[in-house]
């Protein structure tokens, strides 16, 4: 996966945790609203469409 490890990897998410970690719970909160609209739309399209 693009020559990166698990070393690489466990690397880049402590250098996330370090920069985005007072921010996180925010971003992720906000990320799972947008996930449930998402899927919401697409349950109502799903009911919409004629079978």
């Amino acid at each position: 996966m693009f020559g990166l490890g698990t070393p690489e990897l466990l690397l880049l998410c402590f250098i996330v945790l370090l920069l985005f970690g007072k921010k996180l719970p925010s971003t992720m909160k906000s990320l799972g609203g947008s996930v449930r609209s998402f899927r919401e739309g697409m349950s109502e399209e799903q009911k919409l469409l004629p079978k």
